[in-house]
């Protein structure tokens, strides 16, 4: 009996120095594209179709003004091994044959970065009550990717402090160059423009809790991470 005890013991023991599995974070297809001249309208068309056909809620935007490319569609994947399962890639087919045939005509950029983020009934909560967004995509300095994100998260904290809304903030798996990006979600434009009536007193004391010296220091704070920093501004797709 006390070898047997011994034995469950040891076993135990051994369990717990076992280190605990990382939680993967989910996983996206960020897929930047700029229409073919004149084709815009018949491309946002073309992708309500597919959506449609592939009975797909899509987490996309149009630009409004910045970078280059129209539109951003954000795509839940679940993990590599399962996007890009022959099942799930016979799927897509199944549901809307011959849509890549359709849509590259349309196309005359595009670009995709895989990434991780927050849950995605988070992203979901947060797109469905926004009317505009502010999108920042970044490429950090070599070997300050983790400050860059750092900032972010610092810049969240002062949102959240003087009452706007916190960035979904998504990191590079592979894909395109960008380090990083955030998405602020507003109801429109006046609830993005909303900040500038936060009073100063209100904003100091939000800057430094976040850890900057104030809030004209943000920026300057950010910048000595960065080696190039694109933003757009945006508009929900109805």
């Amino acid at each position: 009996m006390h070898r047997s005890l011994r034995i469950v013991l040891t076993f135990l023991l051994c369990c717990s120095l076992v280190p605990a599995q990382p939680k993967l974070s989910p996983l996206y297809r960020a897929s930047l594209v700029q229409a073919a001249p004149g084709k815009l309208v018949d491309l946002i068309a073309a992708y309500q179709q597919h959506f449609a056909r592939a009975g797909q809620t899509p987490l996309w935007m149009r630009h409004s003004q910045g970078d280059r490319w129209d539109l951003l569609i954000l795509e839940p994947m679940g993990s590599y091994s399962e996007y890009f399962s022959a099942e799930r890639m016979a799927s897509r087919e199944r549901q809307d044959p011959g849509w890549e045939q359709r849509r590259k005509p349309l196309v005359a950029w595009e670009e995709d970065v895989f990434v991780t983020g927050a849950a995605e009934a988070d992203v979901r909560k947060a797109f469905s009550g926004a009317g505009f967004f502010h999108v920042e995509m970044f490429r950090a300095l070599a070997g300050r990717q983790s400050d860059l994100l750092r900032e972010r998260e610092m810049e969240n904290a002062y949102s959240k402090a003087i009452g706007q809304p916190e960035n979904l903030i998504f990191v590079r798996d592979q894909g395109a160059s960008w380090d990083s990006f955030t998405i602020g979600c507003f109801r429109d434009l006046k609830h993005y423009a909303s900040s500038a009536d936060v009073p100063a007193e209100r904003t100091q004391a939000a800057a430094k809790s976040a850890g900057f010296e104030s809030p004209a220091a943000i920026g300057p704070y950010l910048r000595q991470f960065i080696a190039d920093h694109h933003d757009t501004l945006a508009v929900a797709i109805r």
